[in-house]
């Protein structure tokens, strides 16, 4: 790995961060941009996936010809073939001239199609075959043209379920995948976001001529432990967010949390109360607490079974006596016992899980009286350790009365 070189392309094309992971994906955009291979881009949305192609042709030999991004995504299927690979005239109602089409202009040069998935199938067997041999035919036409372009495809689809539901072709991810390279999340990176932060806010601070705005401790380990989905956009957005609206210049990680709408996700799944969704899990600790759930529920409803099949085999009761007011005066009634139906075993069921799922409460008020002892009764460490704020955490105090 060259790392010189790996910085002067950090400098060129304005990428901040130092996580291994980043400069990986940096130095396999170097090494293979001199080559004629074609490079599959993947990353969640937001990673930065744009850069990439960029360094690939600046560093290529194509690097004097043209440079085309095309979002795929974009485009209307019913004319992207159009877009794509050009027509002629009169090939449907609205085609007065001929058109190269994408292929055709960037002859000599390079590609970069961007939501690669989002092709229909059809247009995904026209891009197979200009990746085999270089052909194409404009729309409307019946001739065969050829063009030289270098390919660059990103996707943030997993390509690999995307052929399993029948969404991709096979043959045309093989193709594509030539060089695989990964650009990591944000939240991989790092100390990549304390970075990442201070370049947005100092940008931002002149642009509109104002103090750059900074953040206390607590509010970078809550900076640092976010989930961030939409990785450096939305890190940018919130940055300038925060720039534009907040009037003091040192944020605290209350001041914080105001900007960070889906905060909850990094919370215990106690602790998200209502607001989580079923199912959605945002960390290992989490499915660990689904998998505990669901094993819970599984002893519930084994006991209530055995309790059925025990209560089959009970001898008959006799009639019982009971007294009971009517109109003033003392009677004495037989009731006989009633006998168990489908429906009282479904409410039983229901209560036996209801006072499982309360005992909730006593594994989050042990996991906050753990964490605190822990600290010493500081709630700072404490609320980190549980991945909370400290106002959660002292709402949670109050609310189990552990001063």
């Amino acid at each position: 790995m060259n790392v010189e070189e790996i910085q002067r392309m950090k400098q060129r094309f304005r990428l901040i961060g130092n996580s291994p992971e980043l400069n990986r994906a940096i130095d396999v955009a170097i090494q293979v941009a001199p080559t004629d291979l074609t490079v599959l881009i993947t990353g969640e949305s937001g990673s930065g996936k744009d850069i990439f192609p960029r360094i690939i042709h600046e560093n290529s030999l194509r690097k004097t010809k043209k440079y085309l991004a095309v979002n795929c995504g974009a485009i209307p299927e019913g004319t992207i073939d159009s877009e794509l690979f050009g027509h002629i005239k009169g090939a449907f109602t609205n085609a007065i001239n001929d058109r190269k089409g994408y292929f055709g202009e960037a002859d000599g040069g390079t590609i970069f199609l961007d939501e690669v998935a989002e092709l229909p199938l059809a247009t995904q067997a026209r891009l197979l075959r200009v990746l085999e041999s270089g052909e194409f035919i404009r729309v409307g036409s019946s001739t065969v043209e050829k063009t030289d372009v270098r390919i660059v495809a990103a996707t943030n689809v997993d390509l690999l379920k995307a052929i399993e539901q029948g969404r991709f072709r096979e043959d045309l991810f093989y193709r594509l995948s030539t060089i695989p390279i990964k650009v990591p999340p944000l939240r991989e990176r790092g100390a990549d976001v304390q970075l990442l932060f201070r370049k947005f806010a100092a940008d931002c601070a002149e642009k509109y001529r104002m103090p750059a705005i900074q953040l206390s401790e607590d509010a970078k380990q809550m900076l640092m432990t976010y989930h961030w989905p939409g990785n450096v956009r939305q890190l940018k957005n919130i940055t300038e967010q925060i720039s534009i609206m907040a009037t003091q210049r040192v944020i605290t990680a209350d001041m914080l949390q105001e900007y960070l709408p889906d905060r909850r996700t990094s919370m215990l799944p106690m602790l998200a109360g209502s607001q989580r969704q079923e199912n959605s899990f945002e960390n290992e600790r989490e499915i660990l607490y689904k998998v505990l759930f669901d094993m819970r529920r599984d002893i519930t409803d084994l006991k209530a079974q055995v309790n059925s099949m025990s209560q089959t085999h009970q001898p008959v009761q006799q009639p019982v006596s009971i007294i009971t007011p009517d109109e003033g005066a003392t009677t004495v009634q037989n009731v006989q016992p009633r006998k168990s139906t489908p429906v009282d075993d479904d409410i039983q069921d229901t209560e036996v899980y209801v006072e499982e799922t309360l005992s909730l409460d006593e594994v989050e008020k042990d996991m906050i009286k753990r964490a605190l002892a822990k600290h010493g009764g500081k709630r700072r460490g404490a609320a980190a350790d549980l991945n909370i704020s400290e106002r959660t955490l002292y709402r949670k105090i109050k609310e189990y009365n552990l001063e």
